[in-house]
């Protein structure tokens, strides 16, 4: 059986020096301009079939095996996040304000290491494997679409269909070592809401010929604190954070209007349901009690990603048989962050997989989205490693 581990690891020196360059040139979403240019000429210098612009700035390389078979996408996400880097690192952000702070440029590099290795191993593939490079998970385009969308609207699940996938994500949450593959939920399924209170204003010294939407503000966040406490059974789980308030512009004057803005997480469509609604009743009902109108506005982001039970399995396996030596972890590992690749195994069942990444003896433990986020590059090899195995496990 190919030891593709072994390759992965006399492949260091390449995956290391395209995370270094990704990392130095950060780009947002939409704009991966340069990053885009240099993975589809990596693909193309491979031989592979090469279709750029999918999505805006999205590449998808297309490998076709020796034999005839199912065809799984392998996603790998690009963009970088409007965060001032402070790592000190040789090879820290050259973009302004722009970093690297989650991971995708590990990601981006392993995804050419892959698709390396398995174009090495093209005549041991019954089936077809399309690498898609996806723009901006991080954010959404002016019609409120990020990436995977964008990509699945350009038809990057289909000619040809697209029948399995797999997805992975560098996880500094957890030490460099650490594997986990699980089926069901991974991801939070995530809303934004945005709350306009509107009452009437005046005076701050007659509080009584107004009606203050500041107070009525603090009522519905006091009160919208009892959904998950009360709406939300103890065995499940859901967020409601506010994050944003505004109101006021003056010391002595009462405001007409207020805003709340803020996030909704969950992971089964029928809590998501729950949640929205009695967020919606107690917004509205408050508001109405407090003699203020209400507008309501929750926006779907993205839905819970939910791996699918029979592609874990054989993730799985994958992972034992390439990492026995390794911290195994298949129990569910569930995150409040949102993944727009939940989209796309929303139509496709695939599997998305965590590699631990932190090595807090050198100081590279830092969270995902911290301005000195860094993770230990060895983890590179293990993304790679497995990655490229559960691709040829599951199209041998």
């Amino acid at each position: 059986m190919t030891d593709f581990l072994a390759e992965a690891k006399s492949l260091f020196q390449y995956v290391q020096s395209m995370r270094r360059d990704f990392h130095s040139h950060p780009e947002l979403g939409f704009r991966e301009i340069r990053t885009s240019g240099i993975v589809a000429k990596e693909l193309e210098t491979l031989g592979l079939e090469v279709t750029k612009g999918v999505g805006k700035t999205g590449v998808i390389g297309f490998l076709e095996g020796a034999k005839p078979g199912p065809t799984l996408l392998l996603r790998f996400d690009m963009d970088a996040l409007p965060i001032v880097e402070d790592t000190g690192a040789e090879y820290a952000s050259q973009n302004s304000g722009v970093m690297h702070a989650c991971g995708h440029d590990g990601h981006t590099a392993i995804g050419l290491t892959v698709a390396k290795i398995l174009n090495a191993h093209k005549n041991e593939l019954a089936g077809n494997i399309k690498f898609c490079f996806q723009p901006s998970e991080e954010g959404s385009n002016g019609e409120g679409l990020g990436g995977a969308e964008m990509m699945m609207r350009d038809g990057a699940l289909d000619s040809p269909k697209v029948d399995m996938t797999l997805s992975l994500h560098l996880w500094n949450e957890k030490p460099l070592g650490w594997v986990h593959v699980a089926g069901g939920p991974v991801m939070a399924g995530a809303e934004e809401f945005k709350v306009k209170i509107i009452g009437k204003g005046g005076h701050g010294a007659v509080p009584h010929a107004t009606v203050d939407p500041i107070v009525c503000a603090a009522q519905i966040i006091t009160a919208a604190q009892t959904i998950v406490s009360r709406n939300v059974a103890p065995l499940e789980t859901a967020v409601v954070s506010f994050t944003v308030v505004n109101s006021g512009t003056a010391f002595n004057v009462i405001p007409q209007e207020a805003t709340l803005e803020g996030t909704i997480r969950t992971f089964e469509p029928r809590v998501r349901e729950k949640v929205v609604k009695r967020f919606e009743e107690i917004v509205g009902g408050v508001a109405a009690a407090m003699g203020c109108q209400a507008e309501i506005h929750v926006r779907r982001i993205t839905p819970a990603l939910i791996n699918a039970e029979h592609v874990a399995v054989k993730v799985q396996e994958t992972a034992r048989r390439v990492f026995p030596d390794l911290q195994h972890s298949n129990a569910p590992y569930l995150t409040m962050g949102a993944e727009d690749m939940a989209f796309i195994q929303e139509k496709v069942d695939g599997c998305y997989f965590f590699i631990g990444s932190a090595n807090k003896e050198k100081g590279l433990d830092y969270g995902h989205h911290h301005p000195k986020f860094d993770f230990d590059e060895y983890a590179l090899v293990n993304g790679a490693a497995l990655m490229a195995s559960a691709a040829a496990d599951i199209l041998k």
